[in-house]
């Protein structure tokens, strides 16, 4: 071997002398052609003439993947491509012009076979080592735009990425700006190729592997550069680490975690060096830090390669939640990080407003949805102690991430909706938002009503009206929200005039699913139960009233102005309080209607 020889070139030449019998005239028409781009005078054309070349013997390898004769060609072309590059006597002019069309030429072959990607890996790795970093990075890019258009298979972009992430080491200036073009090129590509992937298509976890050393080059440059550009290069790399754990997921085969864990495991490595912490990353706050450090107010076309990148951000906080594994190579302490979330209220809900984009997403696994719907059963299970109606404090800030949050309900399917919408209602300290949660559960039971009138009408069997039924909001349970909020667990009627606005709300629910299951004869809820309704009627609307009329008789004929904004906040409670009592009365009037 010589010093100029690598193992992969030994490899290389050992199979290149294994030549097929149909192809030595291609190999001499290659060589013809090479013999006239060594001449100058005649190069331009001759060049032209090797792209076209090489496009003929690629398209005809990748229009016949079983064709082995073709495959073997290709082979030998490649190889012999290779040799001519490598070859002491070339000139260095004739390799720099030969590298402006090379790279998308010899990329393609890539897609024909293993032996094939070989050698264009080697053939990259000769231009990226010999011609300049700075023209190499700009031709990788364009090359990769190039094929990502016209992609017949997905591992004809892996030779140029991994050209890509040698380039970005060898660049000595700019490094910042560089690597900022190269960024949206990758994750466009990885994104066209994540999109028409499926099962039964060739696994790209190879693709994402070079991604990924592309984000170790990036890392190793920046130790390299002062504090000032290492921060703004270290903010880069947490949105491509980002955009990369997004697509990976989107990737899984068959919903299968294993798939892709190995892949992920290398991913969250970088997130430690990039500041990003699990709080910071599921309550959305070190993703903004990051997008506003590289994002500038007219780069619109970059900021749409990293549309992914709250998604990425928690699920990467829902493959800590996962695994184990992945949580202790993070280097963060993921177990804080929750327990901050199951008592800050703020924090909850900006979590919950992130999540929203797992949720949301179409393409994602229902796997990785489960796990982030247990993780947010988790967060909204424990104790809070933060209220958001005090006085001095301003509550503004929760508006986004709650109606955020909100929005993610509708993307949760029925069977979880209810427990979800049930422990917020039970964790939260506003009044307000109680009342919003439990009329967006009128509203679903509205929404199902409508459907099971519609399911009847259209003669669906009973098998599948039941299997609705099992999955509804008309359950049982839906009487512990009323309760819990007209019979507090700590005792007593509500606190009036504080929680009038949950106890409207729970009142307007309770009178909507005693009247609906009465005209339908139903008995869903187990509302109409002898129990349930002299429960409702002696622990929840009687003390009610008495705490209402005590208030109302207090403040009727006072003028202070808090007396009269008591009183107009009582009213609608009042009235829909005595229609609630008139209706358990009458129902309590017929006993032989009732069920135990």
């Amino acid at each position: 071997m010589s010093a100029a020889e690598t193992p992969n070139d030994i490899s290389i030449s050992q199979q290149s002398h294994h030549q097929t019998p149909s192809s030595p005239a291609l190999l001499i028409r290659l060589q013809q052609i090479l013999s006239s781009c060594s001449q100058s005078v005649e190069f331009e054309t001759s060049n032209a003439e090797l792209t076209c070349f090489l496009d003929s013997v690629s398209n005809s390898a990748l229009a016949n993947p079983d064709d082995k004769l073709s495959n073997s060609i290709a082979f030998e072309i490649l190889s012999e491509l290779w040799w001519y590059l490598s070859s002491h006597t070339l000139d260095q002019p004739v390799v720099d012009a030969l590298s402006f069309e090379l790279p998308k030429a010899v990329a393609k072959f890539a897609g024909v076979s293993a032996s094939c990607l070989e050698v264009a890996d080697a053939i990259i790795d000769r231009l990226v080592t010999t011609c300049s970093p700075r023209d190499m990075l700009s031709i990788l890019c364009e090359a990769l735009d190039h094929l990502s258009k016209m992609l017949t298979a997905p591992s004809c972009i892996a030779p140029l990425l991994t050209g890509l992430s040698k380039v970005i080491l060898a660049i000595q200036r700019r490094q910042y700006e560089q690597v900022k073009v190269a960024v949206p090129v990758v994750l466009n590509v990885l994104k066209a190729i994540t999109s028409e992937s499926d099962d039964e298509q060739e696994n790209i976890e190879d693709l994402f592997s070079r991604a990924i050393c592309i984000a170790n080059s990036i890392q190793a440059v920046s130790s390299k550069l002062d504090a000032r550009l290492r921060k703004k290069l270290h903010a880069l790399l947490g949105l491509f680490v980002l955009e990369i754990m997004a697509l990976v997921s989107i990737s899984m085969i068959n919903g299968r975690v294993e798939s892709r864990l190995a892949l992920v495991l290398q991913l969250v490595r970088f997130l430690p060096n990039c500041r990003l912490s699990y709080l910071g990353l599921i309550t959305g706050l070190d993703v903004e830090r990051i997008t506003t450090i590289v994002l500038e107010e007219d780069e619109d076309d970059f900021t749409s390669c990293f549309s992914l990148v709250n998604q990425g951000a928690s699920l990467a906080v829902i493959w800590g939640h996962t695994s184990s594994e992945v949580a202790q190579v993070a280097e963060d302490d993921f177990a804080v990080a929750k327990d901050e979330l199951r008592t800050n209220q703020t924090k909850r809900w900006q979590a919950v407003g992130m999540l929203k984009h797992i949720f949301s997403s179409a393409k994602l696994p229902w796997k990785l949805k489960e796990y982030a719907m247990d993780f947010l059963l988790y967060i909204t299970g424990g104790n809070n102690s933060q209220k958001c109606n005090d006085e001095d404090m301003d509550c503004s800030f929760y508006t986004s991430p709650i109606l955020s949050a909100l929005e993610v309900l509708t993307d949760i399917p029925i069977s979880t909706r209810f427990e979800m919408l049930k422990a917020l209602t039970k964790n939260s300290k506003s009044t307000s938002m109680i009342a919003i949660l439990l009329d967006i559960v009128r509203d679903e039971m509205h929404k199902e009503k409508t459907k099971r009138t519609s399911v009847r009408n259209e003669d669906v069997p009973q098998d599948g009206i039941k299997s609705y039924q099992n999955t509804s909001f008309w359950s049982e349970n839906v009487l512990e929200l009323v309760e819990m909020v007209l019979r507090p667990p700590q005792g007593g009627p509500p606190l009036i005039p504080e929680h009038s606005d949950a106890v409207l709300s729970a009142l307007n629910l309770y009178r909507f699913v005693l009247i609906t299951e009465s005209a339908g004869k139903t008995n869903y809820t187990g509302i109409l139960s002898k129990n349930n309704l002299q429960k409702a009627y002696n622990d929840w609307l009687l003390p009610l009233r008495t705490l209402v009329m005590g208030i109302m008789a207090e403040n009727r004929e006072d003028y202070d102005p808090f007396a009269v904004e008591m009183v107009c906040a009582l009213n609608p409670v009042e009235f829909v309080l005595y229609r609630c009592i008139e209706l358990v009365e009458e129902q309590l009037k017929h006993p032989a209607h009732l069920n135990p």
